[in-house]
């Protein structure tokens, strides 16, 4: 058996309005085309995998997203080529979105070039290019920034 992908990611926003008009931008600019835009729910799909957000149950609304908890770290899109990473970065920085770490190159395999970002939950997000099959290098550290 093998994979072939990720079919789906679902985010649960602790803002759902802010985070949908967020992701309403993003997703298109990352070449997901948005299938679903109702009250309950926001959908992208595009590049072989989809991203969805839907809102909180009433007790958890306003609450938000704490990397250091279990569950998840953080997500990381796939990027084609080095400038789609630096296309994505340009487009952060003229809407003023959060930006944990700019253009940077990583150790985590040979060529791996990265930016990170927060959406308005704070959830992480990243963007990466690593040449060749994008492997990480046995032994390579993983930095706590993440």
């Amino acid at each position: 058996m093998e994979i072939n992908g990720m079919a789906h990611v679902i985010l649960t926003a602790g803002d759902f309005k802010a985070s949908t008009a967020f992701y309403r931008k993003l997703l298109p600019v990352l070449g997901l085309t948005i299938v679903n835009d109702t009250d309950e729910f926001l959908y992208g799909v595009g590049g072989r995998t989809a991203i969805g957000i839907r809102p909180p149950s009433p007790e958890h609304q306003g609450d938000r997203f704490d990397q250091q908890r279990a569950g998840l770290h953080h997500l990381c899109f796939r990027a084609k080529d080095r400038a789609s990473v630096e296309e994505l970065h340009a487009y952060l920085q003229k809407e003023g979105v959060k930006i944990v770490h700019g253009l940077e190159e990583g150790p985590w395999a040979p060529g791996y070039y990265s930016v990170l970002f927060e959406d308005p939950d704070g959830v992480r997000l990243e963007m990466n290019f690593v040449p060749g099959k994008g492997i990480f290098e046995p032994g390579a550290k993983f930095r706590e920034a993440l």
